[in-house]
């Protein structure tokens, strides 16, 4: 993460004190740890863990050894002060390799982390060496084929992130990739991971869906009803950003099974 990006990350968490205070809670974080399913992770690596929503629900309700990594202070302090094990590193710098022996975790997460990253090779390659030989990659990204994206693009000629707008700069300024749910898809696909599944988070526990209920009780029920009924009935490559499972390991199936939670 360049450093324009980690200075606009401080001051959009400045005025959180802590995780309770944390207003940008995704679906994709309350879907952990319902997505590991029954793969028995015991060693699980969450990558720029950011505020630690991922790994607080992880360590309450999964029996692991969790570490967190990160690069941003605010963020470091949220994790430490939930008492999280923690590690500071870049994941961008190609020069260094992860300060992991080969095959350490059986788990990796990396969550809207991807599109921030120039090296790309260096990161995924680095991922690899560091799982297990039948070890898990949980990644997300934004995907930017999906309709909450498209339809202002298309219809408005509205660009995916304003660099005029407040609440869009930290991504207009820290995004250096623009993911389809496809190109993630193959790309990952092209450092030896074989996709197993992709899942879906029904609008239950979001910042904006928790926001939207206060604000009107029929409103937040049409949203949840109309969102839950095209998770189920579009495929994923229409969702704003499902998080892909992948096991390290060439061949599997085509394409991974879709699961909703």
């Amino acid at each position: 993460m360049n450093t324009v990006a980690i200075r606009l990350e401080e001051k959009r968490l400045e005025n959180v004190k802590n995780i309770a205070d944390y207003n940008m809670v995704h679906e994709r974080h309350r879907i952990f740890p319902a997505l590991f399913e029954n793969r028995q992770h015991r060693t699980i690596l969450d990558m720029s863990a950011g505020m630690g929503v991922v790994a607080q629900r992880i360590r309450d309700q999964y029996p692991c050894s969790l570490i967190c990594n990160d690069i941003c202070p605010k963020c470091l302090q949220s994790l430490n002060d939930l008492g999280l094990q923690t590690i500071s590193f870049d994941l961008d710098n190609a020069a260094v390799p992860f300060p992991f022996p080969a095959k350490s975790f059986d788990a990796i997460i990396s969550l809207s982390t991807i599109e921030h990253l120039i090296h790309l090779e260096h990161f995924l390659e680095e991922t690899r060496r560091i799982l297990d030989d039948n070890g898990f990659l949980y990644i997300s990204s934004p995907n930017y084929s999906s309709l909450s994206y498209m339809l202002p693009f298309v219809l408005k000629g509205q660009t995916f992130h304003d660099p005029f707008s407040q609440a869009d700069q930290y991504e207009f300024y820290a995004h250096y990739r623009y993911f389809t749910y496809k190109t993630l898809l193959q790309y990952v696909r092209a450092f030896g991971f074989s996709p197993v599944a992709s899942y879906i988070g029904k609008p239950h526990g979001s910042s904006y869906y928790q926001r939207l209920k206060r604000q009107s009780k029929w409103k937040s029920l049409c949203f949840k009803v109309v969102l839950s009924s095209l998770c189920h009935l579009l495929p994923p490559r229409w969702s704003s950003e499902p998080v892909l499972c992948f096991r390290k390991g060439s061949g599997g199936a085509p394409s991974p099974k879709k699961i909703v939670l």
